[in-house]
């Protein structure tokens, strides 16, 4: 669990509120349920404009990221390459074709099978790199559907805001209405700017962060098998690889 994104979605909201209660406002003021509708209705609606449907179905999943980032263990993959390197220096690449079956990721598998393969080692790193960009671009893609909700909301907080004005001025002879139309063209604007700065910008710039986490291991495991396939010295491997770690 990453508390640290909790903490910050709740100092970030509360701050909001205290502000407006220390002012002397009233909480019921910002609940507007037709400037929550335009608001969210329509930047939903821009996203799903610009995003095939399994990239917003993947930025969907990928939310769950911000609270609970992916499995992620640097220490534990320098410990399999290592082991598979005084493996490979003792018995020879063809001793680690019974690693394949312990692999879950195909990713994995395929690298551990170009080695035992006999693949150059620039060969090998050019064909798992290509891997690596189509994995990387295809999360991005979906992390940025979150970065469009952040560019779209403000936008449609004003258009919000405009509706509510054109209201105020169709009701100009009705004082009563006057009220609730300028409310919902203030609190429009505040929720446009406040999800997108809040909410959508701050997810994804996390899910940015954590992209690049997954690359970067993929990477290691790379850099890895190359100095395997190259006949590197074990603890030359294993101190190549511990400089990806911060």
């Amino acid at each position: 669990m990453d508390v640290i994104s909790i903490v910050g979605l709740w100092v970030g909201i509360l701050s909001i509120v205290g502000g407006q209660l220390l002012e002397g406002g009233n909480i019921g003021s910002l609940v507007q349920p037709t400037a929550f509708i335009i608001v969210i209705g329509g930047t939903l609606g821009a996203v799903l404009l610009q995003s095939p449907l399994p990239t917003f179905m993947a930025g969907m999943r990928m939310v769950r990221w911000v609270f609970t980032p992916p499995a992620i263990n640097p220490e534990a993959l320098i410990l399999q390459i290592d082991t598979w390197s005084h493996v490979a220096r003792k018995e020879g690449l063809l001793a680690l074709e019974n690693q394949i079956g312990t692999l879950k990721d195909s990713f994995l598998q395929k690298g551990v099978q170009l080695l035992v393969d006999g693949a150059e080692p620039e060969r090998l790193r050019e064909v798992l790199h290509v891997e690596i960009s189509t994995y990387e671009a295809g999360l991005k893609q979906a992390a940025k559907i979150w970065e469009a909700a952040g560019g779209y909301s403000p936008t449609i907080g004003i258009l919000g805001a405009v509706m509510g004005l054109i209201h105020v001025m169709e009701n100009l002879s009705d004082p009563s209405k006057l009220g609730a139309g300028i409310a919902v063209a203030f609190v429009a604007t505040i929720y446009g700017v406040g999800s997108a700065n809040l909410v959508f910008l701050p997810i994804a710039k996390k899910l940015m962060a954590n992209v690049s986490r997954l690359v970067s291991l993929r990477e290691m495991y790379v850099d890895g098998l190359v100095g395997i396939a190259n006949g590197d010295n074990p603890r030359v491997i294993e101190g190549r690889l511990r400089g990806y770690l911060p």
